[in-house]
């Protein structure tokens, strides 16, 4: 089964992260096919943490929460600019919306 292209996971979150009355912006750019997404998340201007897409322990795809779980604005940049400089396919992205876990789910998670 082929994966979506990261660059239409990524349309997609910011279509809907906006549908629902948020904001979204894409903070770096990664690779259109295959680049790994990195979600900071910002429920309505609050810090929720960072999350992207990964496996389970059964092996089913899940949205993995990764990095600082409430990390202020300096220590959330200094963050995904590190994964960044190791990984410099990887998309990151910004999302500041009500409940922005369930919606990223809907997004990153499924195929």
């Amino acid at each position: 089964m082929s994966r979506l292209a990261a660059h239409v996971r990524v349309s997609a979150l910011l279509r809907r992260t906006h549908d629902a009355g948020g904001s979204a912006m894409v903070l770096a750019k990664g690779e259109a096919m295959g680049g790994a997404i990195l979600v900071q998340m910002l429920d309505r201007g609050t810090p929720a943490g960072f999350c992207e897409r990964g496996y389970g322990p059964d092996g089913v795809p899940a949205l993995i929460m990764a990095g600082p779980a409430d990390a202020d604005s300096q220590t959330a940049g200094e963050y995904w600019q590190r994964r960044r400089r190791n990984d410099p396919d990887l998309w990151v992205i910004e999302v500041d919306v009500a409940a922005p876990q369930r919606l990223v789910a809907e997004i990153i998670v499924n195929d």
